[in-house]
């Protein structure tokens, strides 16, 4: 159930630096009503429109930091995303997205820590695919979300 709000609905965004859109970003929440050590996420799945964006170009933004790819979070053991902060995920995709109304398809992938399990020690090393519906956590399927891009965000 709380798939359903963990986009919020008015926060797709294109992003520019330098005067050009370099991509769009969109806000999100942690399912995991405990919150998160960072390192434990893992990216997400992320369609719109039936374009999918791979983690390969996704970052991350949370707890007053500049955005990181997940690569560079999944060493981030001390830091935690509280349940009740929201991230900004940004997408590199040149052009960014059209105004107007758009689906976003999307999957959190956290690799909860509930105790040992065996595939902790191959996640660690190779963490699934998000979308795989493997470390899901919290959000065991894909969900959908009409969105509608109003305004361009523009570069700190």
């Amino acid at each position: 159930m709380f798939d359903n709000f963990l986009i919020r609905s008015d926060s797709l965004r294109n992003d520019v630096r330098e005067g050009e859109i370099v991509g769009f970003q969109l806000a999100v929440r942690n399912a995991n009503y405990r919150g998160v050590f960072l390192s434990l996420h893992n990216g997400y799945f992320l369609e719109v429109d039936g374009t999918i964006y791979p983690v390969s170009s996704q970052t991350f933004e949370i707890n007053g930091r500049e955005p990181r790819s997940f690569e560079e979070i999944k060493t981030a053991v001390w830091e935690h995303w509280n349940y009740d902060d929201e991230g900004v995920l940004h997408i590199a995709a040149p052009g960014g997205l059209a105004s107007g109304a758009h689906t976003v398809r999307l999957q959190q992938s956290v690799l909860a820590a509930y105790g040992y399990l065996p595939t902790d020690e191959e996640w660690v090393k190779n963490p699934p695919v998000p979308g795989s519906g493997a470390g899901s956590d919290k959000t065991p399927q894909i969900m959908s979300y009409p969105m509608v891009l109003t305004e361009i965000e523009e570069a700190r």
